[in-house]
């Protein structure tokens, strides 16, 4: 975390002129030199060590960050410290709809990797030059208002915006949809428009480059603390599975153990004990129903003679 000394030489505490001013940034005003305000720097480190604390505790969960600056000054540093920190960053125009309507811009999305693909592995060859041409412009056009998100999968889960008066758009879909929005907010600006607003001079470039550094720092601090976690799941996982897997093999092989192997002469053997078995329950049977029958035959003989002899 920047010292107030810090600040200071960057020109943080540095506000817009008393006549521009919103009433809502009162309380982080210090006072008045020259017509300009001055930023109270001690609320400014306060609320700055709070944001920086949030935005590690969401990006060690995995939470995507999307750093939002359009102004002349500050593109250059967004896009260094969000490619440095692992964040998505948006430096030349936000396009309505990137949070409230991501489905039509994650068409956008996939056409430009289509055609980058497209192009590195050689496709657009068969076409005529002018055609190749064609397509290098769409590639340059959605390049500049994707190619910091390129990488999106789904709706930005926060956003840190320097000048929220200026990026009205992004925190107003923001808001919208409940997505917390962290601001460099300047005495221009309204900062209950943000969920985490950080009082400081968003014009100076020292002063953006200080506070985005600091910024960047957290969130690398929370992937990096994230990456961790995550492979300690995946080494758990794959040890898991891998005692899972010995498990099963053991019990196989108590199983193999616990089957007795039977020789094929011994099999013969017991084939025919049962066979023999059998056919001597079948005569015992036979036995035993036969007087049955011959009685019953007799009875039929004598009835037979008698119906003779009558005749």
């Amino acid at each position: 975390m920047p010292k107030i000394q810090e600040m200071l030489d960057a020109g943080v505490h540095f506000g817009h002129q008393a006549r521009r001013w919103h009433p809502r940034m009162e309380p982080y005003i210090y006072a008045v030199s020259r017509n300009i305000h001055i930023i109270d720097l001690e609320k400014t480190e306060a609320l700055l060590e709070k944001a920086c604390d949030f935005l590690y505790d969401q990006t060690a969960l995995g939470k995507s960050v999307v750093f939002v600056g359009t102004k002349r000054q500050s593109k250059e540093i967004i896009e260094i410290e969000a490619k440095r920190c692992g964040a998505l960053y948006v430096n030349e125009r936000w396009v309505g709809g990137t949070i409230t309507n991501f489905e039509t811009i994650k068409k956008n999305l996939d056409k430009l990797l289509d055609f980058i693909k497209g192009r590195e592995e050689g496709k657009f060859e068969i076409y005529t030059k002018r055609e190749r041409l064609m397509i290098d412009r769409e590639i340059e056009k959605l390049q500049i208002a994707y190619g910091g998100i390129v990488s999106l999968k789904n709706s930005p889960d926060l956003l840190f915006v320097i000048d929220p008066k200026r990026e009205r758009t992004a925190v107003r879909e923001a808001r919208i949809a409940g997505v917390p929005v962290v601001g460099i907010v300047d005495t221009n600006a309204d900062p209950t428009e943000v969920t985490y607003p950080i009082p400081a001079n968003d014009d100076a470039i020292k002063s953006v480059a200080l506070l985005v550094k600091t910024i960047s720092n957290a969130i690398e601090e929370g992937y990096k603390e994230w990456g961790k976690v995550k492979k300690e799941k995946e080494e758990l996982a794959a040890k898991t599975a891998e005692e899972e897997e010995k498990e099963r093999a053991a019990r196989a092989k108590e199983l193999e153990e616990v089957k007795v192997e039977v020789k094929p002469e011994e099999a013969i053997a017991v084939e025919e004990k049962l066979v023999e078995e059998v056919v001597k329950e079948e005569q015992e049977k036979l036995v035993k129903e036969a007087p049955i029958e011959t009685k019953e035959a007799e009875k039929e003989k004598g009835k037979e003679k008698k119906e003779k002899s009558s005749k």
